[in-house]
């Protein structure tokens, strides 16, 4: 007699486990159960069966066994019965997670920490500011203002006197000719709630509709309007031919300081950086527009003009690289200039396609070859001495422009220093973080970058420095107080020696001379006798003037 097997439900003894098979026409037992309602079909586990199976199958010693072996790194054929009851576990596991809640997002505790428009500022009464802005425009007929009266509006705003160019194009003023007052409001109460800082509401008003950043033509109308309205340039007025020239060089100064990833694109954040915003509020309480020099002083715009002048023989505002070397009496290497040239530190397409330099890459040569201590002027000199483009300057580089200030030197009949002592020197100078090469970041900690780069391809220069002791160059790089840049004591005296020209074909006194600023003095305190009598002499009426491009070929403008 056989025993029923432990664990198993008790059937009759001698019988197999297996149903007999079921003779013809006796329905099968199966059948017959589901025929009958007692056999139910497969149902779908409950939670309670699923906890069940996970539990017996953790609690299996056969698979927490094979389990221990593979995490051994055994490596053997898993048998069919350890596949089976492995596949039915990571069900479980897989059924169990999904059930299981999310935990809360981690990035619901950070705070905000990223605001392109400002951080918003809960004390500005946007009601108030504009029950202020409807009184001022109250007092204009049908409440409507014109340019002319965009100074109290400005005002109103709470906005430097020299925004109401800005303000009155941001309105849509330049279509119509005049702003109505619930057009206004309705835009300056977008922006005072879109827009929580001043470089945010500044961008806003002069970048094109849905445009998060600036490009030069955006400051044409605005700049246009500091040139008609300043007191400091009245006389300006009478030559309108030349506001195209002014208005290019501040675009190009606003850019070389501003626009500090060359992008050709000022952001909301590089506007913010820079001291932009401080110098065009700084243009109502200065009357003279001399003391603004770092972007707007017109005798900074008539020192590069007539540079450009001098060098621009054909008089069709573009110059090439015979031009271009004839700067400062060939001071600069040909290495240089026709680095210059092959496009590292120029955008436009007639430089590379027609070998041609603007006046507006003019502005920018010209700031960089004067005052090479600034970070715009050091990266451009880089850009020009880095030939591979790796972002370093090796041995070889450096070599390279050394090789012709030999040659020019011993033009001179001045000995020249072998190379690897001026190397060493150059080094000594530096200290560059890696050795045999010299990054941008190595040449900007450097105090004495311009020491640098005149060894390599200025001539002049050089010679210069060749007879100073570098501590007294070190000396002068770190003297304290509101000391003139390079930039500007270099148009100083330019401006003192071009005056000086103008005044030495007219009549004039003993003590005409006396009257002229010495260049050790601040810019503030030149006179400008072109504020006194007219502008440049045109020989011509103009037309229409192109602002970049200068293809224009009746622009026939002489500086004195």
């Amino acid at each position: 007699m056989e025993r029923a097997e432990p664990g198993r439900p008790d059937r009759p003894a001698g019988r197999s486990c297996r149903p007999e098979p079921a003779g013809p026409g006796q329905a099968q037992p199966r059948e017959q159960e589901r025929e009958r309602g007692a056999w139910p079909g497969p149902r779908r586990p409950t939670r309670a069966d699923m906890r069940l199976r996970e539990l017996s199958l953790r609690q299996d010693p056969d698979l927490r066994q094979e389990l221990a072996s593979l995490a051994r790194g055994c490596d053997f054929v898993l048998p069919s019965r350890f596949k089976k009851r492995l596949k039915a576990f990571q069900q479980v596991q897989v059924q169990t997670k999904k059930e299981e809640p999310l935990p809360p997002a981690s990035s619901q505790s950070i705070p905000t920490f990223y605001f392109p428009r400002g951080r918003p500022q809960g004390t500005v009464n946007v009601d108030a500011v504009i029950a202020k802005i409807e009184r001022t425009f109250a007092q204009f007929p049908h409440e409507r203002a014109t340019m002319e009266d965009m100074g109290k509006v400005a005002k109103a705003c709470g906005c430097p006197l020299y925004w109401k160019g800005p303000l009155f194009c941001g309105a849509g003023g330049e279509r119509t000719g005049a702003v109505s007052v619930h057009k206004f409001v309705a835009m300056w109460r977008k922006v005072l709630q879109t827009c929580h800082d001043a470089a945010a509401r500044f961008l806003h008003l002069l970048a094109s509709p849905g445009c998060p950043y600036l490009v030069q033509d955006d400051f044409v109308p605005f700049l246009q309007d500091v040139v008609n309205t300043h007191p400091g340039l009245a006389f300006l007025k009478e030559a309108s031919e030349f506001h195209s020239r002014y208005i290019t060089t501040v675009i190009q100064r606003i850019f070389y300081t501003v626009n500090r990833s060359w992008s050709g694109r000022i952001t909301c954040a590089e506007l913010r950086r820079s001291t932009f915003l401080q110098n065009v509020a700084l243009l109502e309480e200065e009357a003279d527009i001399n003391q603004l020099t770092e972007y707007f002083s017109y005798e900074h715009f008539y020192v590069i003009y007539c540079k450009f002048w001098e060098l621009d023989t054909d008089h069709d505002l573009l110059i090439d690289s015979q031009d271009l070397a004839r700067h400062n009496d060939h001071a600069i290497s040909t290495k240089m200039i026709e680095r210059i040239f092959s496009g590292a530190v120029t955008r436009g397409r007639k430089v590379q396609k027609e070998g041609k330099l603007s006046y507006a890459d003019f502005v920018w040569f010209l700031i960089s070859e004067e005052d090479k201590k600034t970070p715009t002027s050091i990266e451009y000199w880089f850009r020009c001495m880095d030939l591979d483009g790796d972002g370093a300057l090796s041995m070889f580089e450096l070599e390279y422009f050394y090789e012709e200030q030999c040659r020019r030197l011993d033009s001179m009949a001045i000995e020249a220093l072998p190379f690897e002592d001026c190397l060493c020197q150059m080094l000594d100078l530096v200290k560059p973080q890696s050795e045999g090469k010299i990054t941008l970041h190595d040449l900007k900690k450097c105090k004495l970058a311009n020491v640098f780069f005149d060894t390599f391809f200025n001539i002049e220069k050089y010679l210069d420095h060749e007879q100073k002791e570098q501590v007294s160059l070190l000396r002068e790089s770190e003297s304290e107080g509101p000391e003139l840049s390079d930039w500007e004591k270099y148009a100083a005296e330019e401006y003192d020696i071009l005056v000086a020209e103008e005044a030495a074909g007219e009549p004039w006194e003993d003590g005409y001379e006396a009257e002229l600023s010495p260049v050790d003095q601040k810019l503030c305190a030149l006179r400008s006798p072109l504020a006194q009598r007219p502008f440049f002499e045109a020989p011509s009426a103009l037309g229409a003037v192109e602002l970049y491009e200068y293809e224009c070929g009746d622009a026939h403008l002489q500086p004195s």
